[in-house]
């Protein structure tokens, strides 16, 4: 399978994570949050992202998961609490994400977009046992902007 993630030049050449918190980790957590499609992995950027920097150089990263089954958990929106796309659930998808983390449950946690919930989001753990076997960097594209965004 391949995922998409749109990352300024400077951090698109290898598969490293910042271990920062975010809506499914807790700092210290090492994943990759990658999109299913590059144009939800734009959305995500956006979102996410109080300005984007239009003049510094962005790559889309293609990123190859292999196709097992057993290097999946999927959450979908019925597991989910009722408020999961507000930011009142924030904690608890932080919570969630973290336990499947530090379980090593799965190389990937697939989740739903917030921006389109019938999209998916696939976060990837780079600390787990998996991960050197089965998530490469295919290649590199060039992102621009489209100025109709701003």
């Amino acid at each position: 399978m391949e995922v998409f993630r749109i990352s300024s030049e400077k951090y698109a050449t290898g598969l490293t994570a910042s271990g920062a918190a975010n809506r499914w980790n807790y700092d210290h957590q090492f994943v990759l949050y990658t999109g299913s499609s590059r144009s939800l992995a734009t959305l995500e950027l956006v979102v996410h992202r109080s300005s984007i920097q239009t003049g510094l150089k962005y790559k889309i990263m293609v990123i190859s998961i292999a196709d097992d089954d057993k290097l999946y958990t999927q959450l979908k929106t019925d597991d989910l609490p009722d408020d999961w796309r507000q930011a009142t659930a924030y904690a608890t998808l932080q919570k969630a994400g973290s336990q499947w983390y530090q379980s090593d449950a799965s190389l990937v946690l697939k989740v739903p977009s917030v921006i389109i919930p019938l999209e998916y989001n696939y976060i990837i753990n780079t600390s787990h046992p998996d991960f050197k076997d089965n998530v490469r960097l295919v290649r590199l594209e060039d992102y621009f902007w489209d100025q109709r965004l701003f």
